[in-house]
């Protein structure tokens, strides 16, 4: 993976990194992917459709995950319980944080999700996709080792 040089600045289309299907309750836009930012953090623009179940509780060891709710309602797992979030509210989860989201309201929910830092989240993004639309299902052991390359491991709530 390249990274830019060092005092350059990087300039992206919305052509360079339009909205794609993550299943058939979501979609993402690779805002700022970590190849971009040096690895400094990622941002994702996540759309997830009515009454959809989003990401189960999990951790991270190795990165910070951020939301930021810019038009409908979230729920975030947070601390033990899930919160609704509005427009304009942000959620912080520090690394080995307990965290998932859904969307328990009746209109589309569109957040940022911010990584840091940047790891290459959108392998993760892009393998999903890929799964969702073949239909594949991985076996419990696949999946396990699909979440441990990606730093994710699932937690019962």
């Amino acid at each position: 993976m390249s990274h830019p040089e060092p005092g350059t600045a990087v300039v992206r289309s919305l052509a360079e990194h339009s909205m794609v299907g993550a299943g058939p309750t979501s979609a993402l836009r690779m805002v700022a992917p970590g190849s971009q930012t040096a690895g400094r953090f990622g941002l994702v623009e996540y759309r997830l459709a009515p009454r959809s179940p989003g990401a189960a509780p999990h951790v991270h060891q190795t990165f910070s995950e951020s939301f930021y709710v810019l038009s409908g309602r979230l729920t975030v797992y947070a601390d033990g319980a899930w919160r609704p979030c509005s427009a304009g509210d942000f959620a912080l989860v520090h690394e080995r944080g307990v965290h998932g989201f859904r969307n328990d309201g009746d209109e589309p929910a569109d957040f940022l999700v911010l990584f840091a830092p940047g790891i290459a989240r959108e392998q993760f993004f892009a393998e999903m996709a890929e799964l969702r639309r073949s239909g594949r299902t991985l076996s419990p052991e696949e999946m396990t080792a699909f979440y441990a390359r990606h730093d994710q491991v699932m937690v019962d709530v």
